[in-house]
């Protein structure tokens, strides 16, 4: 979660679920530098589903409301980190313009390439060695940018890139806060890497009223079979 402080604000906090019961993760192969640092198998973390249904891993912002508004880019530097072979976090968000890291936390080589789709963003291609780490900066909106690693074909992980600071990823709760809001009338978008394609589109009206808490729930599903 990051925020833009403000004189006056407000918050926007929520759930998101996942109604049903999500499809199985696939066992990763890992070649044997890597199997080493894990001593049970691993998946692809595609629907990481509570026992209650909460969904983590979902991007959540304003879609709408804060059009010709700007703000002053966040002072912290989101980190990706390559830890143990697989990237942390496995979504985060940034702005654009905003520079983060990816950092690599492991003793060996990795290959980091960024795979944008809006104009404007570059994709880059970077060998990273062990303990290095690098920054990207995206200039264009877009949700959201995949990094992968070309050594290691598991790895991947996603980026939210937005025109403002309002943004918030769901933890394994299924919870998200977006701080410092201004009052004010918007849209909430819910993105979720594996369903937007089914359910596009999926927003929320949401008033925000100074030293308030404006509440939003959502609920991801996939068609039945």
């Amino acid at each position: 979660m990051t925020g833009q402080a403000q004189t006056v604000s407000g918050e926007i906090t929520g759930n998101v679920s996942f109604k049903g019961a999500p499809p199985p993760e696939v066992k990763i192969t890992l070649d044997a530098t890597c199997g080493k640092l894990h001593t049970m198998p691993v998946t692809t973390r595609h629907y990481v589903v509570g026992a209650d249904g909460r969904l983590a891993n979902v991007f959540v912002y304003i879609k709408r409301g804060l059009e010709g508004r700007r703000f002053a880019l966040p002072k912290e530097t989101p980190v990706l980190d390559l830890i143990d072979c697989f990237f942390e976090p496995y979504v985060v968000g940034v702005m654009t313009s905003q520079k983060f890291k990816v950092k690599n936390s492991d003793s060996l080589l990795h290959n980091i390439s960024s795979t944008p789709k809006v104009t404007g963003n570059k994709e880059e291609n970077k060998a990273l060695p062990g303990k290095g780490e690098t920054e990207f900066i995206f200039r264009k909106q877009e949700i959201l940018v995949r990094f992968k690693c070309d050594v290691h074909p598991w790895e991947f992980a996603y980026v939210g890139v937005v025109e403002h600071p309002f943004f918030a990823v769901t933890d394994k709760e299924g919870r998200f806060i977006i701080s410092n809001v201004p009052p004010g009338d918007y849209v909430l978008e819910a993105y979720h890497l594996k369903t937007h394609g089914v359910n596009p589109g999926l927003t929320q009206q949401v008033s925000v009223r100074t030293g308030e808490a404006a509440v939003a729930d959502f609920t991801l599903e996939l068609p039945a079979q």
